[in-house]
């Protein structure tokens, strides 16, 4: 069992929630879904709570009303191993939602992503402050990050 579990709290979406972000990540399931019980408060049958997993991290959902909504403080930062990775999940992750700089994105429900390849890390940790400048500026200009420029800042073409 996992020991930190993320845990996100929805207006009334937690079910649709669940689906659709298992359907954006291919390795990605869902855990389990429990249901308002007869006499509890909200309409029965209604998701209360459920967890799912992305790429072997688990999330925890509640369907808790609107007093807490989302806000950028929080992200779940996605590491990125190719261009094409990248693109897929900007696309999904942001339909519905709003694409902003620097790799980060809001999908349909408010939930903050960063969509950030390897890559870049790799760069900005570059010894040589030159090139981790030059990738730094380059980086904020982008909404989606772009590897091959990011590249041809590092490398300075």
């Amino acid at each position: 069992m996992q020991k930190i579990t993320t845990f996100l709290w929805f207006n009334d979406q937690a079910e649709e929630a669940m689906k659709f972000y298992v359907s954006v990540f291919k390795n990605a399931k869902i855990l389990s879904v429990v249901r308002m019980p007869e006499g509890t408060p909200g309409p029965q049958g209604k998701v209360l709570s459920g967890s799912f997993q992305i790429e072997g991290q688990e999330f925890m959902v509640l369907n808790g009303g609107p007093q807490f909504p989302f806000t950028e403080a929080i992200s779940l930062f996605v590491n990125c191993d190719t261009q094409a990775e990248v693109d897929e999940l900007w696309e999904k992750l942001s339909a519905g939602g709003s694409k902003d700089r620097c790799g980060w994105l809001k999908d349909k429900y408010g939930l903050s992503w960063q969509i950030i390849p390897t890559a870049l890390g790799r760069m900005l940790r570059d010894k040589d402050p030159q090139k981790a400048g030059r990738v730094m500026q380059a980086m904020l200009q982008m909404s989606k990050i772009d590897i091959a420029a990011l590249k041809r800042a590092y490398d300075q073409r």
